[in-house]
């Protein structure tokens, strides 16, 4: 007896598809769910925003702020272009306009209303310097707490105008402090600090300043380490020892091999000097104001140092990113900022949208011309891929800041056509397996094995050039790319979500699976052989009753034939027996 046969645990094509095409339900829907609450609790909107081009937004003005007798360079300019670029697009901001103008000033440009954290970064030049403290005081007409920034104490104090005539030997030596400084240091208004022009005081010189509250007053050394030494900046919570969080928001700074062994030495030098206050602290000195002047508590040798004051998560996380790009060359003050209009306008987002439209009715009507039935897989497909991406830039919209311009937009019409590729792929090779001779079930599995290899390889060439092109262009034509890599990586979700489980359910009905003329499918049409020498021919099929008939009229044909033979071999051996 033979053993019975073990049900295959295999998921049947249906199966696959149905479970595919839910995923793709649950992506979409998630997506819709993500967008809503952007909506109700993130400020997004169900429209994508428009770039620079198409919306218009503020246009700020930077003008170089130099010591009397000095000028500013291009090439001081063109890194000061650069570096904000980077801060406005570490914002989440897109396609912002930044250049410079008559040799002089920096204009930025940004779409739709700029955010105050945003202004920040473009308005600060965040000209990082580090500073020892020789002197700190309460602010003139201000009071203050003592346990935030001790007072030097008197003896320190004598001691620092004692010596006025001796050459310092370190940033750090109070011979610094001469009786004019002193003075200064004395009478000194933090009120007045942005006139004051600490901002561009020399570097090798001591500094008369203020803390960014202008509560406290400073007298610090001359410059030890710049900014520019800085290679990573990220923000965080303050941590203990054994790991805890203290709820306070820090920048921990990494410093470049240069950065690195100067303040290994300023620590060594200020931990001796523990218990020295101030003395024993140091500045971190951001635009003229100081940041923090913490105590140094150890001699820190690995150049990751961390700032502490009185940070928020969003003002840490902004100087961390104007500190990671870079310290400008030079300062700048705000010279105007205005509202501008779109550059391009309605118009030419109108002209941008009919060209999108005009090119999907053309695949659309290419498609149902070449595949008729089966092209309504295409425009199904067309259909939900154009939902993801819509519901992805509204997204990325409130969320990174993202906007679409006119660039973009050309890259949303250039993704149509990509993405109808995929669809030809997969067609023509279900086409190639009928033509072989095989079922269409057959066809279609075999099909998307090959078509599968094919797109995944045409795909990952576009997402490639869309990345390298992103990465190298600027401006608007970094709008095109990125929309371009989005496109990209949708198309395939699309093929394998929808387009090829659309294909299997499909091949389960009469309608394509019978090889209908209009189904796109047609194996007689499409020239199929069977894989043998006989010519393919469609089945077609028979009523029951008929085929029951048509079998008992064989038989009773069959039966009649046998009994003539019968008959005649009987009649010959009769003969023979005769004549013998």
């Amino acid at each position: 007896m033979a053993a019975p046969s073990k049900r295959s645990s295999r998921p049947t094509p249906v199966r696959k598809a149905v479970r595919s095409l839910t995923w793709l339900g649950v992506l979409i829907v998630a997506l819709f769910g993500i967008n809503a609450a952007g909506v109700i609790w993130g400020g997004g909107s169900w429209t994508p925003k428009l770039a620079l081009d198409l919306e218009g937004g503020t246009q700020i003005i930077l003008a170089p702020q130099v010591a009397e007798g000095e000028s500013v360079s291009q090439e001081q300019l063109d890194q000061a272009v650069s570096i904000i670029r980077q801060r406005v697009d570490a914002s989440g901001v897109s396609e912002a306009d930044i250049t410079t103008q008559g040799g002089q000033n920096v204009v930025v440009a940004i779409p739709g209303e700029l955010d105050e954290q945003t202004r920040n970064r473009i308005e600060s030049s965040a000209k990082l310097e580090l500073r020892p403290v020789l002197l700190a005081d309460a602010a003139t007409n201000q009071s203050i707490d003592p346990s935030e920034s001790p007072e030097p104490t008197d003896g320190a104090e004598e001691e620092l105008s004692a010596t006025p005539s001796v050459e310092p030997t370190d940033a750090s030596d109070p011979n610094w402090v001469t009786p004019a400084l002193q003075d200064e240091f004395d009478t000194f208004d933090c009120a007045t600090l942005d006139d004051s022009g600490a901002n561009v005081a020399p570097s090798d010189e001591p500094l008369v300043t203020c803390d960014s509250t202008r509560t406290i007053k400073y007298l610090l050394g001359p410059v030890e380490v710049s900014g520019e030494d800085i290679v990573d900046a990220t923000n965080g919570m303050v941590q203990t020892q054994t790991g805890a969080t203290t709820g306070q928001w820090a920048v921990n700074i990494v410093f470049n091999e240069r950065g690195t062994e100067a303040f290994a030495e300023v620590s060594q030098r200020l931990f001796a000097l523990n218990g020295q206050t101030p003395r024993d602290q140091f500045a971190f000195v951001l635009d003229g104001a100081v940041l923090s002047a913490p105590q140094m508590n150890g001699v820190i040798t690995d150049g990751r140092p961390q700032v502490t004051g009185n940070f928020t998560q969003e003002s840490s996380k902004a100087l961390a990113d104007q500190l990671k790009f870079g310290a400008l060359p030079i300062s700048f003050e705000v010279q105007s900022s205005d509202t501008i209009s779109a550059t391009l306008g309605t118009s030419q987002l109108q002209s941008g949208l009919i060209a999108g439209i005009i090119g999907l009715i053309l695949v659309v009507i290419y498609t149902l011309f070449q595949y008729r039935a089966l092209g309504s897989v295409t425009i199904a497909s067309l259909i939900i891929a154009g939902v993801i991406t819509y519901l992805m830039i509204t997204i990325l919209g409130w969320y990174q800041g993202y906007r679409l311009s006119l660039a973009g937009i050309a890259g949303l019409i250039v993704a149509i056509g990509f993405t109808a590729d995929s669809f030809i792929v997969y067609f023509e090779r279900v086409r190639d397996e009928l033509r072989d001779g095989r079922p269409l079930v057959g066809a279609v599995e075999a099909g998307w094995k090959r078509a599968l290899r094919t797109v995944l390889s045409s795909k990952s060439m576009n997402l490639l050039a869309a990345v390298v092109l992103y990465i190298l262009a600027v401006g608007s034509v970094r709008g095109f790319a990125f929309t371009l890599g989005l496109t990209t990586i949708i198309d395939v979700i699309v093929v394998i979500l929808f387009t090829h489980p659309m294909l299997q359910l499909l091949a389960q009905t009469r309608f394509f699976s019978s090889g209908h003329s209009w189904s796109g499918l047609d194996p007689q049409a499409l020239g199929a052989v069977y894989r043998g020498r006989a010519e393919f021919r469609k089945p077609v099929a028979v009523p029951a009753k008929k085929a029951a008939s048509s079998s008992r009229e064989a038989q009773k044909r069959q039966t009649i034939a046998e009994r003539k033979a019968a008959q005649a071999d009987a009649t010959v051996g009769a003969g023979e027996s005769k004549e013998s």
